[in-house]
């Protein structure tokens, strides 16, 4: 097994067992729920968005473990970010794991290039996504989003 694959394997398994930021917040001013039909995946987003800054972001639900980790380490990811920096993740994050990977803009995603092999199994692009399909609702002050 390459050294990647053990590291995506170790980070996948610790953030699917202690997911950060597995929470609902007391305060929030932006939700939306996510479904993945294809797995089952469900997870709820909520963002403290204050002044175009993403002050607090978490989440709750269920779902496979590259779902519950890919939540889990976005929301360590956009802590303090912009929307229009949020924004670019997505796209940037969606581009990774789907193949249409700008190189230029490839070392902004750091930690989250992690999944950057969940593009070697489509099915699970979905599970991946999920999450940031979700956020984007948020931010769009959509209350659903879906991987369908």
């Amino acid at each position: 097994m390459s050294e990647l694959n053990e590291l995506y394997q170790q980070v996948i398994l610790d953030h699917n067992k202690k997911p950060r930021n597995f929470r609902k917040p007391e305060v929030f001013n932006r939700s939306a729920q996510g479904h993945n039909p294809l797995c089952g995946d469900q997870l709820t987003v909520y963002l403290q968005l204050d002044n175009g800054v993403i002050s607090d972001v978490a989440f709750e639900g269920s779902g496979c473990a590259i779902s519950k980790a890919a939540a889990s380490m976005m929301t360590q990811a956009l802590k303090g970010k912009t929307t229009d920096e949020t924004n670019r993740l997505f796209t940037e994050f969606h581009q990774m794991v789907t193949g249409d990977e700008n190189e230029e803009t490839a070392d902004d995603l750091g930690n989250l290039r992690i999944f950057s092999g969940v593009r070697e199994f489509p099915v699970r692009v979905k599970c991946a996504t999920l999450p940031w399909h979700t956020l984007k609702a948020a931010l769009d002050n959509q209350t659903t989003a879906s991987t369908e």
